[in-house]
This record gives C-alpha cells, structure tokens and sequence, in this order.
C-alpha cells in the first residue's frame, strides 16, 4: 500500500478529474483492489463531502482495503508530497518569480494529464452511466455546471432526490460499525483538529499562523464541491480581506497548484507561505504548515465517521437509488471539470464566463501537441503512465529551449 499510494501522490497531477483517474487505473483495474461498485459509491460519498474529494476518495480506499491505519497512510501520501513541492515552489516564486523552465515542463505534465482524464472519462461512460437514467442525469449534470453555472450542490442535491424517488435494489452488505465507536471517532478527531489550533490561538492571539488556522478551519468545513467552488471564498478573505496576498499572486499560486501533484486545494499553503513570508521564513513555514493541518485533518474526521456506515446505509433501496444517481451526476462533473482543465491548459486566453469562451486566436500550439503526444503514447501505444509524464515534460522543456 506505501508503494501503491505513494505513487499515486507523485503522480497526482492535473486536479481532481486526473487523480480520480489515476486511482482507478491503479486500484480497480491493475490491481483489482476494489470492485468498480465500491470505488463508484465511495466516490459519491466523497463527492458528497466538504473538502477535495480526491483526497478523500484516497484515505476512504485506503481505509476499505485496511481500516484507519490505511487510510492514514493513504491520505498522507496523497497529500504531503504536493505539499512539499508546493512549499518549494512558493519560497522560489517569492525568491525569484515564475520561472520559464519549470513552467514549460509542467505545461508538458498538465497536457498529459489531459490524456489521462480523456481515458477515464471513455471507461467511466460505460461503469457508472448504467440503465436509461443515469446518461441522462450525468449530461444534465455537465450542462447545469458547465453552461448554465449551476451551484454544485443543487446538482447533487437533485441527484440525490432523483435516486432516493426512483429507488434502487437492495442488496446484503455488512452491518456497519456500532453508533457508539462513531461518537467515539468523532470526539477523536475533533481533538486530534483543534487542540494545537486551539493552543496556538491562546498561546499566540493575533498572530498569522493562529488566525490562519481559524479561518481555514471554517474554509474546511464549508467547501462543498471541490476547491473550484471555495476559490472564490478564498480570495475574498485571503486577498481583499486580510491582504494575505495580491490577486496576481493568487492566480500564480493557482497555477502552481494545478501543475504539482495533490488536490489543487494546496493553493492554500501557498497562499498560507505567502501570508507569513513577511514575517520571516520560519513564519512562512509555520503558517504554511497550520493551513496545510487546518485543511486536510478534517477530511480524515469525515472519512472515518462516515464511511463505516456507507454500505449499511447503501442496502436501502432509496438511499441506494440515490447514491447511484450521485455516481451518475459525478460523471457530469469530472467532464465539467475535464472541459474546463482542457480550455484553460490548451488556450492561453479565456474569458471569465459562464461557460468560459476560449479565445480561438490564444491555442497554444505547443499545448496541443504534447496533449496529443501524450494521448498516442499513454492510450494508443499502452506506455507507462511514469514514463508518459516524464517524456511529456522533457518534450514541453524541449520546446521552451527551442
């Protein structure tokens, strides 16, 4: 499993859709770790949940396959790697700005993460758009996010209705764990979240990191649909609000976010780094390191309360209905998130729209062609996805030089 999942994080890159997709390539069908059904409904769960979903989706397969240890270890690694590189990254940028090289070889790493979504999505059509229903709800799905700009909880919520009014067939699944062990779980993790955040705020009151902590707590317990959804909160608050960081700066950081491995939600410690480079590099690590622990040690909580009574919970026909219908309007939103990933690596101007509108006369020649590089080499010719990243970034480095 430390193989396994430590993999996955280092090559977790080009934002959810990718790193769904790269979990399900590694654990269902090279491995035959876990049943398509289960991988689908915990997906749904997680999907369900605030917080990155891929993150989740990880620590909640790394728990199936190994109860709480896994899904530690799962977690962990699917983060601290990204993490790392992205603490890297933002004492580069603030010691030298963007740099060209390394910004051509992770053109080369997000057009071949579009090759990696564009296969999942094929396979995906197939495993999760089963009956008549669901291709219908997955295309509403992409719609109503895509081009009418839907909230992201209003379309799982009228998933969730579908399936629960449809109902589904019941099946026996395991009884799930005693409500008591839940309430013990909890209590746990609410102490193992807010003790040193709670220490910090008593020991150092208005200081960056403990009022960091603070807000990315709440950040942590209201970011539904993925860390598309909660940018704009975040740049609300950490821009104009506390002035943090400049809007040029956020928009950097996101793009430093989108091309490291781990959920894109690591934009937060940059933006955590950034709020504390004033201070000195030791509050830039302190703060960066509070906000990467008010962040993610929530989803562990979610994980392990919840997920032990999913399958007990999936038995009931309309629940089952309704978490299937969920699966069929995540499908929706893996292609909502594809399209806007591949708009955004493939063109260097987009209008901020709803839809976003490319401009036709901004393609970026270089981006189709590693897309298209990658797409050959990873889906026709059957090469190692390693393989594939790394030829893909020397190519875009390549053309940088040239």
């Amino acid at each position: 499993m430390a193989r396994v999942f430590g993999r996955i994080g280092l090559l977790s890159f080009g934002g959810p859709a990718a790193q769904i997709a790269l979990m399900h390539r590694e654990l269902v069908e090279r491995r035959d770790w876990l049943a398509e059904e289960t991988f689908l409904r915990g997906l749904g769960f997680c999907t369900l949940l605030p917080g990155p979903e891929a993150m989740q989706l990880a620590t909640f397969t790394g728990w199936r396959l190994r109860g709480t240890g896994g899904g530690l270890l799962a977690g962990l690694l699917f983060v601290v790697p990204g993490a790392v590189v992205m603490v890297a990254l933002a004492a580069l940028y603030l010691a030298y700005g963007r740099l060209p090289p390394v910004e051509a070889a992770f053109l080369g790493i997000k057009a071949a993460a579009l090759a990696i979504v564009a296969g999942a999505l094929w396979k995906l059509r197939a495993k999760a758009l089963r009956g008549r229903l669901a291709p219908i709800v997955a295309g509403l799905a992409f719609l109503a996010l895509f081009v009418l700009g839907v909230p992201f909880w209003a379309v799982l919520g009228t998933a969730l209705v579908i399936g629960a009014l449809r109902g589904g067939d019941a099946s026996a699944v395991p009884a799930a764990g005693p409500v008591p062990r839940t309430f013990r779980t909890v209590a746990v993790w609410l102490a193992i979240w807010w003790t040193p955040l709670l220490a910090l705020v008593v020991l150092a009151p208005g200081s960056i990191p403990a009022e960091a902590g603070l807000f990315f707590s709440w950040l942590a317990t209201v970011s539904f649909g993925g860390a598309y959804a909660v940018l704009a909160a975040l740049a609300q608050v950490a821009v104009e609000t506390r002035g943090w960081l400049t809007p040029e700066q956020m928009v950097d950081g996101l793009g430093l976010a989108e091309t490291t491995p781990g959920p894109l939600i690591l934009v937060t410690v940059f933006t955590g780094w950034l709020a504390g480079a004033q201070f000195g590099w030791l509050m830039a690590l302190a703060t960066a390191g509070v906000t990467l622990w008010a962040t993610f040690v929530p989803c562990f909580l979610w994980i392990f309360a919840g997920a032990p009574h999913l399958e007990r919970l999936s038995a009931n026909p309309r629940l089952r209905g309704a978490l299937d219908m969920v699966s069929a309007a995540v499908a929706g939103v893996i292609a909502n998130l594809s399209v806007w990933f591949a708009i955004h690596v493939l063109f260097r101007r987009v209008a901020d729209t709803t839809p976003p509108v490319p401009n036709a006369a901004s393609l970026d020649p270089a981006a189709l062609a590693l897309a298209a590089f990658a797409s050959v080499w990873l889906l026709m010719l059957k090469r190692p996805l390693m393989e594939t990243l790394a030829l893909a970034a020397l190519a875009g480095l390549g053309l940088h030089l040239l």
